[in-house]
C-alpha cells in the first residue's frame, strides 16, 4: 500500500511549492491594494521590524530620509493593511528559506537514491531563492518600476517550475502510476517541441501582463478607457486605436500577445487530438494541453471583465489578482505538460531498457 502523501519524501517540495504559489498570489496583492511603496526600504518598513507603522511616524522617517520620498510625494501615507500587505509578503520569503535550506541539504544527502538531477534542482532552487530576495531589494528600491516588477514575477514562476519539477521526479521515482508515462514514444517525441512552445507562449504573455499592470504605477490600465465595447474589446473606441495616448501602445502589446498565444495554444492542442489515436497516454497529455488552452481563455474572459466593469479612476482590482492567478496557473499547467512529455520520455527509454 502507498504511503499517505504527506509521509511522501516528495512531500517537502510539493509544500513548498504551494508556498511558492501563496508568495505569489501575496505578492499580486501587494499591488492591488496599491502598496507596493508602502516599506520604502529593505529589509525594514519605515525602519521597523513590524507592521504597526502610524502616519505620524511614516511622516517622521520621510524627514529623516528626504532621498527615499515616496513615489506619490512626501505627504502620501500608508493605511496599516497596506503595510501588513508588504510586510507578510517579506515575511513567508523568509519562512519558506528555512525548508527550501532543508529541502537543498536532504536531497544532497540522498543523491545516491534520488539521483544528481534532483539534488541539482534542489541546490538551484534554494539559490534563485536567494536571487529573488535580491530582485524584491531592487524592485524596492527602483520604486516598483515595470521592468522589476516583470523580472520579480518571472523569477517567482521559475521557481515555482523547479519546485513542481523536483515533485514530479520525486512522485516518478516513488512508482507513481501517472497514466501519461505510458504515452507512446512516437507521440512524445512528435509533440514535445509544440508543448515547449505552447509553454513559452505563455511564460511570455505572463510577463507582459506584469509590464502593463506595472507601468506608470497601473495608470496605464485605462489607457483603452473602460467599458464594453469602448475599452474592451476595442481601445478608445476603436479596433486600430491611435498610439498618440499614454499607455495603449503596452496595452495593444499586450492583447495581441494574447491573441498570439491563443492561436499558438490552439493550434498545438489541435495537433495533439489528432494524434491520441484513443491511447490512454497520449489522451492524458492531450488533456493537460486542453487545461492550459482553457485557462488562456478563461483568462481573456477575466482580463476583458477588468475593463468592461471598471470605471474611470475605479477598477475592480480582485478581478486583476485573478488575472494573476489563472495567469500563473496556466503558466504552471504548460510547465506541467512539457515536464510530463519528458517524464513519459524517460519512462518509455527505461522500459526498452528492461525489455532488452
Amino acid at each position: 500500500m502507498e504511503q499517505r502523501w504527506w509521509k511522501r519524501p516528495s512531500a517537502l517540495p510539493l509544500a513548498l511549492l504551494v508556498m511558492a504559489l501563496l508568495i505569489i498570489v501575496v505578492g499580486g496583492s501587494i499591488r492591488i491594494n496599491d502598496a507596493g511603496e508602502s516599506c520604502p526600504e529593505w529589509p525594514t518598513c519605515f525602519g521597523e521590524w513590524h507592521f504597526v507603522v502610524s502616519e505620524d511616524e511614516q511622516a517622521t522617517f520621510w524627514d529623516a530620509n528626504p532621498d527615499q520620498v515616496d513615489s506619490r510625494g512626501e505627504d502620501h501615507r500608508y493605511t496599516i493593511f497596506q503595510i501588513f500587505v508588504e510586510w507578510f509578503h517579506r515575511l513567508l520569503v523568509g519562512i519558506i528559506a528555512i525548508p527550501i535550506i532543508a529541502n537543498s541539504v536532504i536531497s544532497w544527502k540522498n543523491r545516491s537514491r534520488w539521483g544528481s538531477g534532483i539534488s541539482t534542482m534542489a541546490q538551484t532552487s534554494a539559490a534563485l531563492l536567494l536571487v529573488q530576495a535580491s530582485v524584491g531589494y531592487i524592485t524596492v528600491r527602483y520604486d516598483n518600476a515595470d521592468w522589476t516588477v516583470a523580472l520579480h514575477l518571472s523569477l517567482a514562476s521559475i521557481f515555482a517550475s523547479m519546485l513542481l519539477w523536483q515533485w514530479m521526479a520525486m512522485r516518478v521515482q516513488e512508482g507513481v502510476k501517472w497514466t501519461f508515462l505510458n504515452a507512446p514514444k512516437s507521440f512524445v517525441q512528435q509533440h514535445s517541441k509544440r508543448s515547449q512552445a505552447m509553454m513559452g507562449a505563455v511564460g511570455i504573455l505572463l510577463i507582459l501582463g506584469a509590464w502593463v499592470s506595472s507601468s506608470a504605477g497601473g495608470q496605464y490600465n485605462q489607457s483603452c478607457s473602460v467599458g464594453f465595447p469602448t475599452g474592451w474589446p476595442k481601445c478608445q473606441g476603436n479596433i486600430l486605436p491611435s498610439l498618440d495616448g499614454p499607455g495603449i501602445f503596452i496595452q495593444l502589446i499586450h492583447r495581441s500577445g494574447a491573441l498570439l498565444v491563443g492561436l499558438v495554444l490552439i493550434l498545438g492542442l489541435s495537433k495533439l487530438r489528432t494524434t491520441t489515436e484513443g491511447d490512454e497516454g497520449a489522451m492524458s497529455l492531450t488533456r493537460t494541453g486542453e487545461v492550459v488552452a482553457g485557462l488562456w481563455l478563461l483568462n481573456v474572459m477575466v482580463g476583458g471583465s477588468y475593463i468592461v466593469f471598471a470605471k474611470i479612476g475605479d477598477f475592480p482590482e480582485w478581478l486583476s489578482l485573478l488575472h494573476l492567478v489563472i495567469g500563473v496557473a496556466a503558466f504552471l499547467s504548460a510547465v506541467f505538460l512539457v515536464l510530463s512529455m519528458r517524464f513519459a520520455a524517460s519512462h518509455q527509454s527505461d522500459s526498452d531498457g528492461e525489455a532488452e
